[in-house]
């Protein structure tokens, strides 16, 4: 890839193609607080996303891809996942021969002379993230990132300066760009790296357990440093004892106690709860060491950190009942937040509901993976839309293949949302938890109404 043009910093011209993304729109919102003019095209544009650009002045004037604006003057295109490889705005930056980049190799031009923590897994990459931002920031400690969630206390997901000596990025598996079939996460180049765990996602991308497994064997072997990795993951096990070129440091759940609905963690008590959160935890905490922060100042102002938008986020909360919503979406996310849930409150009966949602998470050959991941809630719950499913060209899936695949007694499917809303509005009762899990919503529907 080119490098940059050498221009002064604020009057770099930059062109985002698909613009209105969770994280392209950050990008765009973090590269014009630095001072560069930025301009973005996309043909869909939704909220949150188009009245953060508006206000900035930057949401395009037209929706849309148009080749006119593509111009010899731009010093870089940064490529999102929503485009095309013939979208006209691209096709036309290489007859140009424009400098290219896909997110993550734009966010690694960014941040190339700092010390880079990239956060792995196939669970716990945004708790994680939020958690090391959430010290860092409550110990004025300068640092840049990109993280997949809005945290409290941060305007945007993405900050890029100049004079941070340090980054914090969230490392996703995905790909990179309709032209880079990458892994997002092999292209940082991390000085710390963490893999909090291995568990097959993304199977129209990675068709088996194995082609996934490599990915992270990729990122393993590319951190220069220091490993920080979940020694309770059997599969991560199985890279670990393959040889390491780095410092490797295990991390595990720590002891803990429950009082009331609350976590302790050597007598400090915790805004977040289950185990899968107590192992992001420790590995925030590895990191932090590493870049000099104590212990004991992490567990100060650890105590204080209320979890990452959508992970296990408390919606409504009454005397003897509760409403959370989570990202969990993947089997094994899934069976950790029921898990949860159910533990820190054992006196109240628990529904779980999920959304089939995700590619593979319809695909008939998948759903096999659910077999028993929601055996520990008092009563489970299964929605899809039948809409979805053929929105994204997959075979269909019936009510019974779901029922078969999860293997949970006395399970509810449903695939209309309004049936939906009504059975939730149904069976949350005093002494009951109710958990939604998507990284969906349900086919927009309302909680607020619930």
């Amino acid at each position: 890839m080119i490098n940059l043009k050498s221009k002064y910093l604020d009057k770099m011209k930059i062109h985002l193609i698909a613009i209105g993304g969770s994280a392209m729109h950050n990008l765009a919102l973090a590269l014009h607080y630095k001072g560069y003019s930025i301009t973005g095209s996309d043909d869909q544009i939704f909220e949150p996303s188009k009245s953060r650009l508006s206000e900035k002045g930057l949401l395009p004037k037209k929706i849309g891809w148009y080749e006119k604006n593509i111009t010899k003057d731009i010093d870089a295109i940064i490529l999102g996942m929503h485009a095309k490889e013939d979208n006209p705005e691209l096709l036309k930056a290489r007859e140009l021969n424009l400098n290219i980049y896909s997110y993550p190799e734009y966010i690694y031009e960014q941040s190339k002379k700092k010390k880079r923590v990239v956060i792995g897994g196939s669970h716990g990459k945004t708790s994680i993230t939020a958690m090391i931002l959430h010290v860092l920031q409550h110990l004025n400690i300068e640092c840049d990132y990109m993280v997949g969630a809005q945290l409290k206390g941060f305007d945007v997901m993405v900050k890029l300066t100049d004079h941070a000596p340090i980054i914090i990025l969230e490392g996703d598996e995905y790909l990179s760009s309709p032209i880079d079939r990458r892994p997002k996460f092999h292209l940082y180049k991390p000085n710390i790296g963490v893999i909090s765990g291995i568990a097959w996602d993304h199977i129209n991308v990675f068709p088996t357990f194995e082609n996934y497994v490599d990915q992270f064997r990729v990122f393993k072997n590319l951190i220069s440093d220091c490993l920080i990795y979940c020694e309770e993951d059997s599969e991560l096990l199985k890279l670990i004892i393959e040889g390491e070129n780095c410092k490797t440091i295990g991390y595990s759940t720590p002891d803990h106690s429950i009082q009331n609905g609350i976590t302790y963690l050597n007598d400090i008590p915790l805004k977040i709860f289950g185990d899968h959160n107590l192992q992001n935890l420790n590995a925030a905490k590895m990191v932090c060491y590493e870049l000099g922060v104590s212990n004991k100042d992490f567990m100060n102002q650890i105590k204080t950190f209320a979890g990452a938008s959508n992970r296990l986020e408390l919606l409504r909360n009454d005397n003897n009942s509760a409403i959370f919503k989570d990202f969990a979406h993947s089997p094994s996310k899934l069976k950790a937040t029921i898990k949860a849930v159910k533990m820190q409150f054992k006196e109240r009966k628990l529904i779980a509901c999920m959304e089939l949602h995700t590619f593979s998470s319809l695909n008939k050959n998948f759903l096999q993976q659910y077999k028993n991941s929601m055996n520990d809630a008092d009563e489970a719950i299964v929605y899809f839309s039948l809409e979805a499913i053929k929105h994204k060209g997959l075979e269909p899936i019936s009510k019974d293949d779901v029922r078969f695949a999860f293997n949970k007694k006395n399970l509810t499917i449903i695939t209309d949302n309004n049936q939906l809303k009504k059975h939730l509005k149904k069976v949350y009762h005093n002494n009951t938890n109710l958990l939604l899990m998507s990284s969906g919503n349900f086919n927009k529907i309302n909680f607020n109404e619930i």
